[in-house]
């Protein structure tokens, strides 16, 4: 059986009438994405792909750019060594921090096997005969350099190679070698069928195994595998990068993300130059009420029109511009040396024109692109352009506070590996070669080798605009019990070690002459007029 709709019936009252309900445009509900009524977001084209891959697409290219900017100009050069100087200072500070109880050490015993690692560390590090393959450079150089090629290509790779004794060159005593390579060299094959990926090879649950790199020898391009870790697991190839995503490979520049407003920047100025330059050029404008050539040819065939009276005007008016042009000729204008205007006739007048200069909106607009470079590159914007003009006490200050966290981390991560992983197999082979003692011997230290290789790297001192600020307020920390001294002395760029070893053999060596200590609580920390007023009032 089947129905039919019935069309609804509306009872209305007598006199009255029925309004359709008004149709409301449907509610906009606040999302992810939503765009403006100009669809910016809708204009801006964007695809997700796996980050290493992206940097695989691009990373000969932005090498290529960074390396062109870096080598072109005075504020990149100058920005790159100020973070090197934030990073490493003069040098990295070794500092071992093995825990020595587990093996037979006592307390003094420890911190005399760490002094002794440290002093012999740092003759090695500092002499490019004993630490460096080609025999060209020092360790802290090293470290110089690899925070530059992390810079231009977002890397820095290394391999640590030993030499028997006829390889050595003459007066060399240690076979741990540290060979610093350009980035450029790690090649850019991949191959994923057999974990080959921009030129490092991963097993089979990603680690890296084999680093292939590009030699020349004796004229010859060849491709090496240098293998990641021995049959030990000591680490033979040392590569520092910044991973910006759990699977990347490989490091991409820093100055990736600054490329355009750089080169903004850069234009901009350079038109704001050749403003400049063309100001010292003018173009001198004669405005004259004498007549031109065509004027005087119409002269000509007024006199030859036959109208009455009209060799009368002709001849009247070449007697009057001939008259003028008498006077005129004696006024004369000169350019360059000695230059000048004579004299003009009433209806002449002489025009520079002049280029204008751009606006005052260039300078705040460069500001700002160079606000965003220094940001990028984790500097302050007057440590990368040198304005100081609108810096105070306090955004000084804030400035140190926001960006000393990213020095620490670059020391951490960029630059403290050019130190550790040579120190690792410089260790090994002084152990190893009996140079260093060690409770156990070789044995006992190749089974603990992780525990006993446990090291930090000190970088520079942290910034501040106030010395006087900061010393009271370490002091306050200190006797508050909510500094440490490993803390202070970080901030510092000083290993506390090394400051405690300096203070007693100072302290002892003022008391044993007789003399008072500088290291006494009070003494020398007050200015004069203190204690002159202190020794008034006793």
């Amino acid at each position: 059986m089947t129905t039919t709709a019935e069309k609804p019936r509306i009872r209305v009252r007598a006199g009255s009438s029925v309004v359709p309900a008004p149709q409301t445009a449907p509610r906009v509900r606040a999302s992810y994405m939503r765009d403006t009524p100009s669809g910016v977001i809708a204009s801006r084209p964007a695809s997700l792909r796996e980050h290493r891959d992206e940097i695989r697409r691009v990373w000969w290219r932005a090498a290529a750019l960074a390396m062109d900017m870096l080598q072109n100009s005075g504020r990149l050069r100058g920005a790159a060594d100020q973070i090197i100087a934030d990073t490493v200072g003069v040098e990295l500070q070794l500092n071992p921090r093995p825990d020595l109880s587990a093996f037979g050490y006592d307390q003094k015993e420890a911190i005399e096997w760490t002094r002794l690692v440290k002093s012999r560390f740092k003759v090695w590090a500092w002499s490019p005969l004993e630490c460096d393959f080609r025999a060209k450079f020092t360790l802290p150089q090293h470290t110089d350099v690899g925070v530059r090629h992390w810079l231009a290509f977002g890397e820095s790779v290394g391999i640590v190679e030993y030499l028997p004794l006829s390889q050595r060159l003459p007066g060399t005593k240690t076979g741990t070698k540290f060979l610093l390579l350009s980035p450029q060299k790690l090649v850019q094959e991949t191959n994923e069928a057999s974990g080959l990926y921009q030129g490092i090879t991963h097993d089979a649950y990603g680690r890296p195994t084999h680093y292939r790199f590009e030699e020349r020898r004796d004229g010859i391009t060849v491709k090496t595998d240098y293998a990641a870790r021995d049959a030990d697991g000591r680490q033979l190839v040392m590569h520092a990068f910044d991973p910006f995503s759990s699977d990347d490979v490989r490091g991409l520049s820093p100055l990736a993300t600054t490329f355009r407003k750089y080169l903004m920047a850069e234009n901009t100025e350079d038109a704001i130059a050749q403003v400049h330059f063309m100001q010292t050029i003018y173009a001198a404008i004669l405005k004259s009420g004498k007549p031109s050539a065509e004027a005087f040819e119409a002269l000509s065939s007024l006199k030859e029109s036959g109208i009455e009276g009209a060799d009368n005007v002709a001849e009247g008016l070449m007697a009057y511009y001939g008259n003028k042009l008498e006077r005129a000729a004696e006024a004369e204008v000169r350019y360059g040396e000695g230059a000048g205007v004579s004299h003009l006739s009433l209806d002449e007048d002489l025009e520079f024109k002049t280029i204008s200069t751009p606006g005052g909106q260039s300078i705040p607009f460069i500001a700002s692109l160079h606000r965003e470079q220094a940001r990028a590159l984790g500097i302050s914007y007057g440590g990368y352009t040198m304005d100081y003009t609108a810096s105070t006490y306090a955004s000084t200050n804030m400035e140190n506070s926001a960006l000393w966290p990213l020095a620490q981390r670059r020391t951490d991560r960029i630059a403290a590996p050019h130190v550790l992983v040579p120190y690792a197999s410089w260790l090994d082979e002084e152990i190893g070669e009996g140079r260093i003692p060690f409770k156990g011997g070789y044995e006992v230290f190749l089974a603990n080798r992780e525990a006993i290789l446990w090291a930090l790297c000190q970088g520079p001192s942290k910034p501040t605009a106030d010395d006087e600020k900061r010393a009271k307020a370490s002091s306050e920390r200190i006797a508050n019990g909510t500094g440490t001294l490993e803390r202070e002395c970080g901030e510092l760029g000083d290993d506390p070690e090394e400051v405690f070893e300096s203070r007693l053999m100072w302290h002892e060596r003022y008391v044993d002459a007789g003399m008072r200590s500088p290291f006494e609580r009070g003494y020398g920390s007050k200015s004069s007029t203190e204690a002159q007023q202190q020794g008034a009032s006793a």
